[in-house]
């Protein structure tokens, strides 16, 4: 099976594409995957050498045409055409979409050319280009199952959740605490906020520590800082005198995310919908911090779904004072019933055997389209 995939603009469209990748491979031995991607874009970092890297300019897509984006409009139209000729030269049996506007070209030309068309979208919310592209597409897939509302216009719609590392499916606390060393506390509290860090969560997950940490020796709190916020963080840890303390721990990066999420009682956290689809597969309580500054505040709905079921905390960065977040801590960690249901509740959203189901239905139409052609 040959299948070209597109998504970028943020992690959290590149990374779905790339689980869906590695989902095809598992189960074609003979895979050959490509990606396309804009010259400037994340994708290039985040796919590195995995997969051959097709690029293709166009930016962000507009609801109206005006004079300030008339390029724009000329990229809309010429990378419409490049995708054509890409096509052409692939000869790809699938394309697949996860979102941002880099995948609009490609698997627009797909459904134009009678290509399998296939989209996947982990948000609550559809993005622009996945709504530009819902009648072209053949089947879209999604994390949410609420998702399927706003689709009307798709073909098909298939809730399916989003793929996430095999790892998760593994792990059990009581073993992830044993390999990390932290079974002798009472709580384990991990917490981040993305690979380049959030400076409002950080300082509030240092009012945490100092407020709430210091007095509850028994729960270990561990943080990843980010790559941004590192410096800034190790200084104000050691201006108030936290380093003292055994239970209060921080890095940069956490490198082995499924081990440390296992391990952990609650987790404060951003709502991208792969970080929600983790948390759901190992059913974690968690505090959401949706960020502020994603488009169309497409974290905050991510989050909302969960918090109105009972399956996690919402706070947004506007509301969260440190006696907030202290409060909604020490109410989580001193109600073990309170604890145990929302875990319950978030293992709800989890959807088990995504790679399969998303594998054998590429399939199943890529064998129809094939039988009509």
């Amino acid at each position: 099976m040959k299948v070209i995939l597109s998504g970028g603009g943020t992690g959290g469209h590149v990374n779905p594409a790339l689980a869906i990748g590695s989902a095809i491979e598992k189960y074609e031995e003979n895979a050959e995957i490509h990606y396309v991607g804009t010259p400037t874009g994340i994708e290039n970092k985040l796919v590195g050498e995995k997969y051959p890297m097709h690029h293709i300019e166009i930016r962000g897509l507009r609801r109206s045409l005006s004079l300030s984006n008339v390029k724009t409009a000329y990229l809309t139209v010429t990378s419409f055409v490049k995708a054509k000729k890409l096509l052409k030269q692939l000869q790809p049996d699938a394309v697949v979409g996860t979102g941002g506007y880099v995948c609009w070209p490609i698997c627009a030309a797909a459904a134009s050319m009678g290509i399998p068309c296939f989209l996947h979208e982990s948000n609550a919310i559809p993005g622009f280009a996945v709504k530009m592209l819902e009648k072209k597409a053949d089947v879209i897939f999604v994390n949410f199952e609420k998702t399927a509302a706003a689709l009307q216009g798709a073909k098909e719609v298939l809730h399916v959740g989003t793929p996430v590392r095999e790892t998760f499916f593994t792990l059990e606390k009581k073993q992830a605490k044993k390999t990390l060393g932290v079974e002798g506390y009472g709580k384990t509290v991990l917490s981040f906020g993305g690979s380049l860090g959030a400076a409002m969560l950080n300082e509030r997950i240092l009012d945490l520590m100092e407020q709430y940490g210091k007095e509850h020796p028994d729960v270990l709190f561990f943080h990843a800082t980010g790559s941004r916020g590192k410096a800034k963080f190790e200084e104000a840890f050691k201006e108030r005198g936290l380093e003292r303390y055994e239970n209060l721990r921080y890095s940069e990066y956490i490198y082995d995310m499924p081990t440390q999420m296992a391990a952990a009682d609650l987790v404060i956290c951003r709502s991208g919908a792969m970080t929600l689809s983790e948390l759901a597969v190992l059913g974690k309580a968690s505090i959401l911090v949706p960020s502020p500054n994603v488009t169309d505040d497409q974290q905050t709905k991510n989050a909302r779904l969960l918090s109105d079921q009972g399956a996690a905390v919402l706070l947004r960065e506007s509301e969260m004072s440190a006696q907030v977040l202290c409060d909604a801590v020490n109410k989580l960690l001193g109600d073990e019933k309170a604890l145990s249901q929302m875990e319950d509740k978030v293992r709800a959203f989890a959807v088990k055997d995504t790679e399969k189901v998303i594998y054998e239905k590429m399939c199943a139409v890529i064998r129809s389209k094939k039988g009509k052609s």
